[in-house]
């Protein structure tokens, strides 16, 4: 048996999930080791997202096992595994378009503190918290736009939110699903350099599309086809993996 620094942070073992006949994850096994810069690519349609939400407890699968520090949690419900340690952004952003900066992680850092109910009254009244919100604010670069409503901030400005928001659930594992989507390209390097500044002890599970991203921020990448893991190594076998060829062949890498 492996010693426990060698347990993975995150392990899916023949993991499946199948809608009727169609098959969305197919026996995938998958070993996230503590403090990895894991990269998760693969064509559109070929089972990414599904992964995430099977991970997070957002779909149910149709069979195999998840284990979170070598414990299973294939069966809990998703605010568990957030509490646990497992936090996730999406490909659309899922925050609250009329707070701003400085109030949406107010509310998620007194969530966590379990004070979410009156988080308007703990911001500002409680040392700890408002020097974690703080700190939250610098470092996803959101100090300028602190006091503006999420509605009309720059679309960079809000994946840096989204992020911030995940990281303030306290994760030891942070998974990233396009986090530089539809982000224009004079904002994209702001999400590039906090995602690389993030800490060392936080897993990070990317999905992306840009390999541009992938290949300056991964030290391993998975990649999925049809719903089943295809290859996996280090950026520099994968890149050179004459079957990751063949997938794309006639194309650029698409997440």
């Amino acid at each position: 048996m492996a010693a426990a620094s060698e347990t993975p942070v995150l392990e899916t073992r023949d993991l499946d999930k199948r809608f009727g006949g169609i098959v969305a994850a197919n026996a995938i096994s998958m070993a996230i080791r503590r403090g990895a810069r894991h990269a998760l690519i693969g064509p559109n349609g070929a089972g990414k997202t599904t992964f995430v939400n099977l991970l997070t407890g957002m779909l149910r699968p149709s069979g195999g096992e998840i284990l979170l520090d070598g414990a299973p949690i294939t069966n809990l419900e998703p605010h568990r595994r957030v509490r646990l340690g497992i936090a996730r952004t999406f490909q659309i952003n899922q925050l609250f378009a009329d707070l701003t900066p400085i109030e949406t992680l107010g509310l998620a850092v007194s969530e966590r503190h379990g004070s979410g109910r009156d988080w308007w009254r703990i911001v500002g009244s409680r040392a700890g918290i408002t020097a974690e919100v703080a700190e939250l604010l610098e470092r996803f670069r959101l100090v300028d736009v602190m006091t503006e409503r999420t509605a009309i901030l720059p679309y960079g400005k809000q994946r840096l939110l989204e992020i911030a928001v995940a990281f303030a659930c306290g994760p030891r594992v942070l998974l990233l699903d396009e986090p530089a989507a539809g982000v224009p390209e004079a904002e994209r390097h702001e999400i590039l350099a906090t995602i690389a500044a993030l800490p060392a002890d936080v897993t990070v599970l990317l999905i992306e599309h840009d390999m541009d991203i992938v290949f300056s921020f991964a030290d391993r990448i998975s990649v999925l086809v049809n719903g089943e893991l295809f290859v996996e190594g280090p950026p520099d076998e994968v890149a050179r993996d004459p079957r990751v060829k063949a997938v794309y062949l006639g194309e650029a890498f698409d997440g």
